[in-house]
């Protein structure tokens, strides 16, 4: 009966990490161009990744959702939702988004160490997306009610060609995502 007990105990206090969802919290207030501060939360059960970035006028909130595909930025000031493919082969899965996190957390006021964030730019379309659906729980509820449009990835783009046309989101000094519009401001 004790062995039983015991291991009911250490079964619980192994599987708990596994299906936790928690949060990670990295302040940038020693950067006076900084990015304010982002809180990242995993759910490691329905395996969805939340970027919450919070820098006034300028703050988003992104949701990876690591089950559908699908990716979407909302961007406060513009009142809207970018939804697009995940690259997984620049984008980390959640494991690995999940280890750089915790490594993130204990360099917090060492600023970004290591290598250079990796980049992906994705050209905006000016079409409203009518069914959310097909993109997954998650995204549909944080985009219900706000225009929502659908991004594709630009392959061996130039920022430089975009500059003024881009949102730029970076996320812990990982990843680099750029939102860009050729010609229709959305």
């Amino acid at each position: 009966m004790k062995f039983t007990i015991v291991f009911a105990g250490l079964l619980g206090a192994f599987l708990t990490p596994a299906f936790a969802d928690y949060n990670i919290n990295v302040s940038d207030e020693d950067n006076s161009g900084g990015s304010g501060q982002q809180s990242v939360s995993i759910n490691n059960e329905h395996n969805v990744a939340n970027v919450d970035n919070n820098n006034g006028w300028g703050s988003w909130n992104s949701l990876w959702d690591y089950e559908t595909g699908f990716a979407v930025t909302r961007l406060f000031h513009k009142k809207v939702c970018i939804v697009h493919k995940m690259n997984k082969e620049v984008m980390p899965s959640l494991q690995a988004l999940d280890a750089l996190v915790k490594e993130k957390k204990v360099k917090i006021g060492k600023g970004p160490g290591g290598p250079p964030p990796k980049g992906l730019m994705y050209s905006v379309s000016h079409n409203k997306v009518n069914d959310l659906d097909k993109f997954g729980k998650s995204i549909v509820t944080m985009c219900r009610g706000v225009p929502t449009y659908m991004a594709e990835e630009i392959q061996g783009a130039s920022l430089i060609l975009y500059s003024e046309k881009c949102f730029i989101t970076n996320i812990l000094w990982i990843l680099n995502i750029s939102f860009c519009e050729e010609t229709v401001e959305y």
